[in-house]
């Protein structure tokens, strides 16, 4: 049988939102992903606290992988389009460049951004 992750909290968290996931209708799974993304980086920045010198990969890794996938799933026909692509697109960047050597305030600056679109969204 193959592991889930060797980390019991990851573990318990990807069951967690693969369930959020399926119960979701469609305009929720933005929000989720949302939440899963200031999630992410907080926990990126506990560990950073207690642990300086290792960088949270995982945790980082999980926020980029979502901030690519709100930037690719923007719908052509949204009025928006173009500040949400440039908005995700920015903070994959940002959250990209923070992979190897982490910056706390790169990292909070971004998490931050992420609450406030979730705030604005009501």
């Amino acid at each position: 049988m193959k592991m889930l992750s060797s980390n019991p909290n990851a573990a318990y968290r990807r069951v967690d939102l693969d369930a959020r996931i399926e119960a979701s209708a469609n305009g929720d799974l933005t929000r989720i992903c949302l939440e899963e993304a200031v999630a992410a980086l907080s926990q990126a920045l506990l560990s950073l606290e207690r642990s300086p010198g290792s960088p949270p990969s995982e945790a980082i890794s999980r926020a980029h992988s979502i901030a690519l996938w709100l930037a690719r799933s923007v719908a052509s026909e949204n009025p928006m389009r173009a500040a949400l692509l440039q908005f995700y697109g920015g903070l994959a960047v940002t959250i990209g460049s923070n992979m190897l050597r982490p910056d706390p305030i790169q990292i909070r600056q971004a998490r931050d951004d992420f609450r406030d679109l979730l705030a604005a969204a009501g």
